[in-house]
């Protein structure tokens, strides 16, 4: 290996030194750690790394030598705080000392031999010319990278362009269906109610057979045993009223379960038609085709409708399509 070499892997060695390993706390202890030597040490390390590894190939052998033995001999004194073993000295804490004083006391004689090195590196890294090459180099690269990054940025703003409009697609396309909501909660609500009415309805019907039944034979019970023509005459006029309100109830409770169910069925109603709006619109080649759709949706969901359960007298949109074909006619003639 040249002199060089060996130099240089000497100063690199004692510049990626890192000197918290010095401290060995948990080998040592408190008392016989390391922890002062760190600051000497950085400042010692400090100190190597002003001088660039790069400068060593314009220096003859005789100051690399100087070099490599300085940097190898501070190297060693690292070395021994780190081989440092108590057991093996008669007085611990006095060799404790003396490693600790030898990282204080190198650096300057490692000041002496390498200042002059370190001044003529920095002297070295002043060259102008080089620098303007440089900068110029630099100043080229970075326009062939803005070069780059403007031809990708346009191809990025071409490709977020394309998804916007596919996301203005998607949105125009389910704008209307997405309206299909808030009738899908009508008709939860609805059918819900329904269910409850439903329940209604029937312990009510049971419960008016059952009084219609209990009503023919609660005469023959001693205590409602009629004795006069009052007491018959107050004994049915009490079967017949108390009939009639059972009766009412079980008619508003039927009333409440089919006007449920109705809304129910004509929110599901208006919900299909919006969710199949899109569709039937795409499918539709002229504007007139579009417009008797839109009039066939609207009127699914603003016209009342017959549901099975409650019959609703309302006007047709027949009316409206027959116009709107007649003017389909009128422009296919013009």
């Amino acid at each position: 290996m040249s002199k060089l070499s060996e130099t240089k892997e000497s100063l690199e060695r004692i510049q990626r030194f890192d000197p918290g390993s010095l401290a060995r706390v948990p080998d040592l202890g408190e008392l016989l750690c390391f922890a002062n030597a760190i600051d000497p040490a950085n400042k010692l390390i400090r100190l190597y790394n002003q001088l660039s590894v790069s400068t060593l190939d314009d220096f003859p052998d005789f100051f690399l030598d100087q070099i490599k033995k300085q940097a190898d001999a501070d190297y060693n004194r690292f070395k021994a705080l780190l081989e440092f073993a108590p057991d093996q000295v008669q007085s611990p804490a006095q060799v404790r000392e003396q490693l600790v004083s030898s990282i204080d006391k190198a650096y300057p004689e490692t000041f002496k031999v390498i200042q002059a090195h370190i001044a003529y590196g920095a002297s070295k890294s002043i060259d102008f010319q080089r620098m303007e090459n440089e900068a110029r180099a630099l100043l080229q690269a970075i326009t062939d990278k803005a070069d780059k990054i403007t031809a990708k940025l346009n191809e990025d703003q071409q490709q977020a362009e394309q998804v916007l409009q596919d996301i203005r697609k998607v949105a125009s396309e389910q704008g209307v269906s997405q309206q299909a909501v808030y009738f899908k909660e009508e008709a939860t609500g609805h059918e819900g109610l329904a269910n409850t009415w439903r329940k209604y309805t029937i312990r009510l019907a049971i419960g008016l057979g059952g009084y219609a039944v209990a009503s023919l034979f609660i005469h023959k019970i001693p205590f409602f045993h009629p004795e006069t023509a009052y007491d018959s005459a107050q004994l049915v006029a009490s079967k017949i009223l108390i009939f009639f309100v059972l009766a009412y109830m079980l008619f508003l409770a039927a009333k409440n379960f089919l006007n449920h169910k109705h809304n129910e069925i004509i929110n599901k109603h208006r919900q299909n038609a919006l969710m199949t709006f899109k569709a039937l619109v795409d499918a539709a080649k002229s504007g007139e085709s579009r417009d008797i759709v839109l009039t066939h949706a609207a009127s699914c969901i603003f016209m009342p409708q017959d549901t099975g359960y409650i019959k609703n007298k309302g006007s047709s949109p027949s009316s409206s399509v027959t116009e709107l074909l007649t003017k389909t006619v009128l422009r296919a003639d013009s």
